[in-house]
């Protein structure tokens, strides 16, 4: 990862609903680290929630739990679970099995257009993601109306399901262009609900488990596993799940990363890297007011917090990149492309800024 200071990256949501556009605007501004935009205006299958959804056993996916026999959801649970277990020891050689869990051009519009970028010699990453385990599994309820993650056997069908769709995302990207390393974001906004009322019955260690499974199956195959959350957060949760990156809403909540201090100072000790969301994307009105003298202003805040707490510059610096603050999917194009014209602006200026560090 010694080639990714200060670069710039982007969260998946795009608002535009012609895709020639969309993949302009990726090229444009994001050519040393495409990234695979969710079409949220094209589809609503395209929507982080429901977008990961095809290949469960049918228990959940297109019928409800009182319309599926019995015997059926139980013999496509035990096939999932082979298939699961077949693609994660290696014999799925040929890739046959792991592309039963692909997303489809129905769910994506943009994967394959995504892919074409990858194409180009000069590229050596490519940021794909997946909805977070914990996310997933307390959106989903069963039919009682009762969240997943309380049933042991649906919260390990909706983790394998997720790694499943992060493993044929990076077999995809690495089929082709073998010298691309795979960034998968695993995007958790409802880790910030941990520990409230809301979830108070939910343990830290589980949600610990779900993600550091994930994070440990992307790694193993090759790929770099970020964290994505875009509202406060306890950082030490994602740090204990071993992920390689951090994104952070920096532009709102750039002093709340500074709280756990001890944690993030080890977690750049050990290679680890902070992707900061100084662009706002979810507060429309700083967006539209945004500069990029604005946006440097953040950034340096953002990391003075850290260095006020004692943690060097250098080691920041070395292991920061740049982002919007969450996905632009809500935004007006004209805003939405702003942002992301923003994003490559401020890295380019902090590489200049930053080139002695």
């Amino acid at each position: 990862m010694s080639k990714l200071k200060l670069e710039c990256i982007a969260i998946g949501s795009m608002p535009h609903d012609n895709l020639t556009d969309a993949m302009a605007i990726v090229s444009e501004n994001f050519g040393n680290i495409p990234f695979w935009p969710q079409m949220v205006k094209i589809s609503k299958k395209e929507d982080m929630s429901i977008q990961f959804l095809e290949g469960m056993p049918s228990f959940f996916y297109g019928k409800s739990f009182l319309d599926t026999e019995y015997d059926t959801f139980y013999d496509d649970l035990e096939n999932f679970f082979l298939d699961y277990e077949t693609v994660l020891s290696g014999e799925d050689t040929t890739g046959e099995i792991l592309s039963k869990y692909q997303i489809s051009d129905e769910n994506s519009v943009s994967f394959k257009a995504f892919l074409e970028l990858l194409k180009d010699d000069n590229v050596k990453y490519a940021k794909g993601q997946i909805t977070g385990p914990f996310t997933l599994a307390t959106t989903l309820v069963d039919k009682n109306g009762r969240c997943a993650i309380y049933d042991d056997t649906l919260k390990e069908i909706i983790l394998k399901l997720l790694s499943l769709k992060a493993l044929w995302q990076i077999n995809q990207i690495k089929n082709i262009n073998s010298s691309i390393t795979p960034i998968i974001f695993i995007d958790e906004p409802t880790i910030s609900q941990l520990g409230t009322s809301a979830y108070v019955t939910i343990s830290e260690n589980d949600v610990v488990y779900m993600i550091k499974e994930v994070s440990e199956i992307i790694q193993n195959a090759g790929g770099i596993s970020a964290i994505h959350c875009c509202g406060k957060c306890d950082w030490k949760v994602p740090i204990k799940c071993n992920v390689n990156m951090l994104n952070l809403d920096a532009y709102s909540y750039a002093q709340n990363l500074s709280v756990y201090r001890n944690d993030v100072r080890q977690f750049l000790l050990n290679g680890g890297k902070i992707v900061w969301g100084v662009v706002p994307t979810l507060d429309k009105q700083a967006l539209a007011e945004a500069t990029v003298e604005i946006i440097e202003e953040r950034f340096t805040k953002a990391i003075e917090y850290l260095t006020k707490k004692g943690i060097d510059e250098k080691l920041i610096i070395e292991n920061s990149l740049i982002s919007t603050s969450c996905g632009a999917g809500s935004l007006t194009k004209e805003l939405a492309n702003k942002a992301f014209r923003l994003t490559k602006e401020i890295s380019t200026k902090l590489k200049a800024r930053y080139n002695d560090i």
